[in-house]
């Protein structure tokens, strides 16, 4: 019996039968040597697309000096990576992740226990908002509140409560005295591309200081450059107390990362949370080499201008065949397409033109190319786009 005959995986993804054996830039090479665009870059995390030499180097150069020091131990790569993220953001104190679902349980134990060293245990719920994903384990489930995420795995997790996106009647009915934070994503990614408006997050942030309650911002999918500048949350003004990252920062290697300020973080004493693996050195080196690249002069400009581009192709794609599409959601390199029929169907017709495009709640198409893409790449992305969706369109009349 073959290998695939067995089929030795959990069958916990409904995989499309389409594999890669190697990528260059923006795109995707079969063992065929069919070559496909991808406006996925694996959901957010490849920002600099596949191949990168800079990336490559600094991976390869680790390799052969430590793969891997215990965290009993002082680590200089964390240290360096560490100063550099502090420095960029909001954020006095980091905590290194393998993943987005561990940078934002880091998070909730965060809140949780800032309320315990104020003397207040009795502060542990979190609220979070309709449509939020952030993340796979028992208590990210909990927090995003799909109820479907729960069947067969027993009781959801207690102090999680979730309120209407924008509904700010219902936020406010819903503070108590066991309230400890407040959690949302700048833009909902798996939620269908939902922008979090400036105005929003201003009201929160003035909330929870009126309130005394902590600030959490998961931007595990829309951090690092995605919107054109490093985080969202310097679109809207504002600053979290606490913060998620993942993807984007390891450019295909497994990294997260909690920051948070040195008041939120001050419960995590020794003992309170740990990481086999998280801030391992080969970790460490890519997310440094990441950011090299990304704050390179004049690069989140080109991000922006690259977000311009494709705003501007799908808004005329859209405009064009509102028998297909009839909307368009999100920010930067993070775009949503709203569909008048099946999304699944829109992602299909992508894919046999050789595009690559993932899905969101709310039945939206989600284009996250990657941040590096060339500007001819861009243009032949929202051609093979408009192909498909024409050719959608000729089929319905």
């Amino acid at each position: 019996m073959t290998i695939q005959a067995r089929k030795p995986l959990y069958d916990t993804f409904s995989r499309i039968s389409l594999g890669f054996e190697r990528g260059d830039g923006a795109w995707l090479i079969t063992e065929k040597g069919d070559k496909y665009l991808d406006f996925t870059s694996g959901i957010a995390v490849n920002a600099l697309g596949y191949g990168h030499p800079y990336l490559i180097k600094a991976l390869k150069d680790q390799v052969d000096r430590l793969w891997h020091v215990s965290n009993l131990f002082e680590n200089p790569l964390q240290i360096k990576l560490a100063l550099r993220l502090t420095a960029l953001s909001f954020a006095d104190k980091v905590f290194f992740t393998n993943s987005g679902a561990e940078a934002i349980e880091c998070a909730l134990k965060t809140a949780r226990r800032y309320h315990y060293m104020n003397g207040h245990p009795e502060r542990f719920r979190i609220i979070t908002f309709e449509g939020a994903f952030h993340g796979r384990t028992l208590a990210t489930l909990a927090a995003g509140g799909n109820p479907n995420s729960f069947e067969g795995l027993g009781p959801k997790l207690e102090g999680f409560h979730q309120v209407s996106f924008f509904d700010k009647s219902a936020l406010l009915s819903e503070i108590n005295e066991e309230t400890a934070a407040i959690m949302i994503e700048p833009i909902q990614g798996e939620g269908g591309v939902r922008l979090v408006s400036h105005e929003l997050l201003r009201f929160l942030r003035d909330l929870c200081n009126q309130k005394g309650l902590l600030l959490i911002f998961d931007e595990v999918q829309c951090g690092i450059g995605r919107t054109g500048e490093l985080f969202a949350y310097e679109w809207a003004g504002v600053s979290p107390d606490i913060m998620g990252i993942a993807k984007a920062i390891g450019g295909g290697f497994p990294l997260g990362a909690c920051l948070a300020t040195a008041e939120a973080a001050k419960g995590m004493t020794v003992g309170t949370h740990g990481s086999t693996f998280g801030g391992n050195p080969l970790a460490m080196v890519v997310g440094n080499a990441v950011l090299d690249i990304i704050l390179e002069d004049g690069f989140l400009d080109r991000v922006k201008k690259m977000a311009y581009i494709l705003e501007n192709g799908l808004s005329q794609v859209v405009s064009r065949y509102p028998s297909i599409v009839n909307g368009m959601e999100g920010f930067g390199l993070l775009v949503g397409l709203k569909c008048a029929i099946s999304s699944a169907e829109v992602i299909s017709a992508m894919r046999n033109v050789n595009l690559l495009a993932v899905g969101a709640s709310r039945n939206i198409v989600r284009l996250l190319p990657p941040l590096n893409i060339l500007e001819d790449d861009l243009y032949e992305g929202l051609s093979r786009i408009e192909k498909a969706i024409a050719h959608l369109a000729k089929k319905i009349l």
